[in-house]
């Protein structure tokens, strides 16, 4: 089988998901050919230079729905004769482009590939598509369905995650994004997003708060007790598959769960024959990629068995992993994840991550692998895993390593 290389990732900044957020303006289609014309201009991608474009993303209706990666395509710079792949893995959409992408060229499908995904969360609510998992009666019930922030809390009741173990992670999150953005830790991968006149509209999260202390945190009231304990009572769903707790400690809210935001990001991933033929050195070599499905009602637990599975997969410990990323959807999935391998905190999430600077669905697993190639790099560190929880329980992982 041949290597798949990582030879550049760009991403936008993540704007506000709401009305009043930069980037509301902007359209799925064209922020995500902002960040695919990015990445062809940076590696004069000309012709058919690439077999497919994978896109990744969740809320696939209206202006998000169809094939939205052929529409990327045609919208953007590349030439028309290369085809585009729409994908839905929820949160991991984004990852799980770049390791189809990544596996497609291992199997020689290809000698290259851009993946990567797009969510305009101000314009395409989360929960638009009418998910079945979420509205039919007979598979909700079954499988005692619960919303992701039942999960969450449930995730710190299990495993017992204080209020103030949650909201120290939140901000230590925002403590370390603003260090990031203070030292430019982010400048070889983020873009400009620019509006039709080429006039700058966004250059920065601008989700983030970095003003955060517990004090801030402390007076916030539990996004998820009253829908939890009052109406619809999903509590009491949770607890008949968890009969051994006897009630759920609320303990998430806006200020430690991940931001509503509208990102885009794209990974262009080859062979080591396509970066000669088009004089591009890669950057890292995409070592290893695993999936899993977990328990659907706790959920979020995904990132520790497909963790398990891909060390176990390919022969590795946890200590040989120098850096993780682990999507911060929700504190407490964080905790647990440093909770199972008693892994050093300093060494994950180094740049602060979703709960500080949002989670774009369908993007995230994309920008976080951007994100950790560059902290590779700027550590002069050799070998990092990243990855993320994802709805109706399973898990996304991906591990690279710098050549």
């Amino acid at each position: 089988m041949k290597e798949a290389y990582i030879y550049d990732a760009v991403r936008s900044p993540r704007g506000k998901g709401r009305k009043d957020g930069s980037l509301h303006e902007v359209t799925a289609v064209r922020l995500s050919t902002e960040v695919l014309n990015a990445l062809k201009a940076r590696n004069d991608l000309e012709g058919h230079a690439v077999e497919d474009v994978i896109w990744g993303n969740v809320t696939q209706v209206k202006e998000q729905g169809g094939c939205l990666a052929r529409s990327v395509v045609i919208a953007s710079d590349l030439d028309e004769s290369i085809p585009g792949l729409s994908i839905n893995r929820f949160c991991a959409s984004g990852m799980e482009a770049a390791n189809l992408a990544a596996n497609q060229v291992k199997a020689g499908a290809g000698e290259a590939y851009i993946a990567g995904g797009v969510e305009m969360m101000s314009r395409v609510p989360m929960g638009s598509d009418g998910a079945a998992i979420a509205v039919d009666p007979t598979l909700a019930m079954e499988h005692y369905f619960v919303p992701q922030g039942i999960a969450a809390d449930l995730i710190a009741t299990k495993y017992g995650f204080s209020r103030e173990d949650v909201d120290a992670l939140a901000v230590e999150s925002q403590r370390r994004a603003k260090i990031a953005w203070d030292e430019g830790r982010f400048r070889k991968s983020i873009i400009t997003v620019k509006d039709q006149n080429g006039l700058p509209i966004l250059d920065h999260d601008e989700f983030m708060r970095p003003g955060t202390d517990m004090q801030s945190l402390g007076a916030l009231k539990p996004s998820f007790k009253e829908m939890g304990e009052v109406m619809p009572g999903f509590d009491k769903v949770a607890l008949m598959k968890y009969p051994e707790f006897e009630r759920i400690n609320h303990v998430h809210h806006a200020g430690n769960s991940s931001g509503i935001v509208d990102g885009a990001a794209a990974i262009l991933i080859g062979s080591r024959e396509f970066g000669e033929a088009h004089g591009l050195t890669p950057r890292a070599r995409i070592r290893a990629t695993a999936k899993i499905g977990t328990e659907p009602t706790i959920m979020l637990t995904g990132p520790v068995p497909v963790t398990e599975k891909i060390l176990k997969d390919n022969g590795m410990e946890i200590g040989d992993i120098d850096l993780f990323e682990v999507n911060e959807a929700f504190a407490a999935v964080v905790l647990r994840f440093l909770q199972a391998f008693d892994v050093d905190p300093a060494i994950v999430n180094v740049n602060g991550g979703a709960i500080a600077m949002g989670h774009p669905l369908g993007a995230t697993g994309a920008m976080i692998i951007g994100t950790l190639l560059d902290e590779l790099e700027r550590q002069d560190k050799e070998v990092g895993l990243t990855t993320l929880c994802i709805a109706s329980g399973m898990g996304v992982a991906t591990i690279i390593e710098r050549v």
